[in-house]
């Protein structure tokens, strides 16, 4: 299975050195799937690779040092769009990590601009990033209405010159989902960091990051977001042996005890994260329960090429997503609405 060779390589560099070319090509293979192989490359900083291999590498790190300084500068656009209206933009995600020169930023692929403001802003912060160049990525009234009144976010917007996409959320689940996440108190404990932009709290950054993974998502590309999390822990860590405490603390205010609790649980097991366990003042530990082998199974269904497998357990966690996001006879209507349209899970 090329995805626990991955898993492998990133808890332990070192296991590398008895594979094969088959095996490299399997590590490299789920690596790319996973959007993890210029993380890898970071991870196998002074192991001995082979000649193919480290070409392969290097051609990734390049690319991901390419993404991130695209990122940040379209965070420094946006800033700049935005400045006039006087309100905290804060960074989230890979450009986060990037701007607050996290572990987590390590090798890590940057996709779009995700960005968090104030609810009370979104018209305001509308109206000025198209007057700055963006515009919509989609033109379906269904989906415009849809985003407006449901979900935690604007509709994607696309720079027309520079062609990079950014998503501006007012909070971090959508409207519908169970637990409802305090955006405001997120706002309030943003960090700054450069230029007028902030990054969440360090216990907020991981409450979004598993949120992101495990309340919100169907777990595709999860073995690169629980990645991000095992990196936020082992950094905070280092800087306060009890960070676990106020992380709990937080997630609860933010309904999110159990996503994160189950974000924690995933990454010990993988990548062997160091985590305190509890007796008082709660109790946590991190062996795994109930449920949590499914997670696992579906995180690693990859062959041998980096293709998905598994297809009825992807397919399970895909029905699984939506039903977090709204109730069942919305979620019926809804998926009616977009088969009508050609919509197909993919």
């Amino acid at each position: 299975m090329s995805a626990v060779s991955l898993v492998q390589a990133l808890r332990d560099p070192a296991s590398v050195a008895g594979l094969d070319a088959e095996g490299w090509n399997e590590l490299l293979a789920a690596a790319k799937a996973e959007r993890l192989i210029a993380t890898l490359a970071w991870r196998l900083d002074g192991q001995a690779v082979p000649v193919e291999a480290r070409a392969v590498l290097a051609d990734a790190v390049a690319d991901a040092a390419r993404e991130a300084q695209q990122a940040l500068w379209e965070a420094d656009r946006a800033a700049h769009a935005l400045a006039p209206l006087g309100i905290p933009v804060v960074l989230l995600k890979g450009t986060a990590y990037a701007a607050a020169g996290l572990k987590a930023g390590e090798g890590r692929f940057i996709g779009d601009l995700d960005i968090l403001v104030p609810r009370a802003a979104m018209a305001d912060v509308e109206r000025a990033l198209i007057a700055a160049g963006w515009e919509w990525v989609k033109d379906d009234a269904y989906d415009d209405a849809y985003y407006r009144q449901w979900m935690h976010e604007l509709p994607p917007l696309i720079h027309a010159e520079r062609d990079r996409m950014i998503d501006v959320h007012h909070t971090i689940l959508p409207l519908t989902a169970r637990p409802k996440p305090d955006a405001a108190i997120m706002l309030a404990d943003a960090v700054p960091t450069t230029d007028g932009l902030y990054v969440l709290s360090p216990e907020d950054r991981i409450v979004h990051a598993a949120a992101h993974m495990l309340a919100d998502g169907d777990l595709r590309g999860g073995l690169r977001n629980l990645w991000d999390i095992h990196c936020l822990c082992v950094e905070n860590a280092e800087r306060d042996q009890h960070f676990c405490l106020s992380l709990f603390e937080q997630a609860a205010h933010h309904g999110l005890t159990s996503v994160v609790w189950r974000a924690l649980r995933l990454t010990r097991h993988l990548y062997g994260t160091p985590l305190t366990s509890y007796c008082s003042p709660i109790n946590v530990g991190y062996g795994l329960r109930k449920g949590d082998r499914l997670f696992i199974a579906r995180l690693l269904a990859r062959d041998g090429w980096g293709r998905e497998t598994r297809k009825p357990l992807v397919f399970a966690f895909y029905v699984r997503s939506h039903l977090l996001r709204m109730p069942p006879l919305m979620l019926a209507r809804h998926l009616l609405t977009k088969w009508r349209k050609g919509h197909r899970p993919q």
